[in-house]
């Protein structure tokens, strides 16, 4: 878990293109009700409900262009919110926060471990072995996604 939240950003960023649409779906109602920006970044146009508190930003495609435009604008302090574990270590390395959608912080803690391990797995498919993906998100990934984000809101608000 996080550990010093700051008050000064109170931004979402949310890595949109891979996002599932349930995560996308528990981000928009954790914004309206907290009342914290969340913007979705993605390379194709997105749709989020009408509200002063979300908004999407559509990126040109390319590789991590999503990424960069993401780092760019992150704030010390701000959450992003995606899978994508290099975004994730330099989300960290920005001072920022960064939460994947089956509810689990990446941390300066665990992000080495887990840039070896997505490294060692590319390197297996790159050889020809079949990894296979990540497995499809439960309903015990959407619960635990919906309640370390109500942590953490709550921990932005005490800090505010």
């Amino acid at each position: 878990m996080p550990i010093a939240l700051t008050a000064q950003a109170k931004q979402i960023w949310v890595d949109a293109d891979a996002c599932p649409k349930v995560i996308k779906d528990i981000l928009f109602r954790a914004a309206e009700r907290s009342r914290i920006r969340l913007t979705l970044v993605a390379n194709k146009m997105l749709h989020v409900p009408a509200s002063p508190w979300l908004s999407a930003v559509q990126v040109p495609g390319g590789f991590d262009v999503a990424d960069r435009h993401i780092v760019a604008k992150l704030r010390p302090g701000d959450l992003v919110v995606t899978a994508d574990i290099p975004l994730a270590a330099a989300v960290i390395e920005k001072g920022g926060h960064a939460l994947n959608p089956r509810g689990e912080f990446y941390s300066p803690e665990n992000i080495r471990e887990l840039l070896s391990m997505r490294d060692f797995m590319a390197g297996l498919r790159e050889g020809g072995v079949q990894t296979g993906g990540p497995a499809a998100i439960s309903h015990a990934d959407r619960q635990n996604f919906a309640n370390q984000l109500d942590r953490f809101l709550a921990k932005w608000d005490i800090s505010a």
